[in-house]
């Protein structure tokens, strides 16, 4: 399967793209067409309209980041796709509002309350103390020069 993508081209943090056509699967170097490009840090945008089109025609889908760059530029009708993948967490307000059932389901069933605990009391913590053994003193020898 063919696919229109960004193909990374420049130095070391100052990467510049190329517009492509390969397939979906396949690495960087292999490349059936170069249709433009695309440098992110001056936004400059060149990509040939004839030639874009006559790839999707035949077939080549474009990925997301290029989906969205032909509807910057014009070429390609419609919404832009969200690119960045969306966070798996659920909002603490969804995770506070129980899931409703439609209401041929719903039926109403006494809730009985949990039997209470006594209150235990607090326990205090009281620091432990180590036994230090005392040091023993050695008498000092002196040593007479004759």
């Amino acid at each position: 399967m063919l696919a229109i993508k960004l193909q990374r081209v420049g130095k070391k943090k100052q990467g510049s793209f190329r517009v492509v056509v390969s397939e979906k699967r396949s690495k960087m170097s292999s490349s059936i067409e170069d249709l433009g490009f695309f440098n992110p840090y001056s936004d400059k945008l060149s990509i040939n309209k004839e030639r874009v089109s006559y790839w999707m025609k035949e077939g080549a889908q474009p990925t997301d980041s290029i989906f969205n760059l032909l509807v910057t530029a014009g070429i390609v009708e419609g919404k832009k796709k969200a690119v960045h993948a969306k966070s798996k967490k659920v909002p603490e307000e969804v995770k506070a509002q129980p899931a409703q059932k439609p209401a041929e389901q719903v039926a109403e069933v006494p809730v009985e309350a949990p039997a209470e605990k006594p209150a235990e009391a607090p326990v205090e913590e009281k620091p432990t103390e180590v036994p230090v053994a005392p040091v023993e003193e050695k008498p000092v020898e002196e040593k007479v020069q004759s």
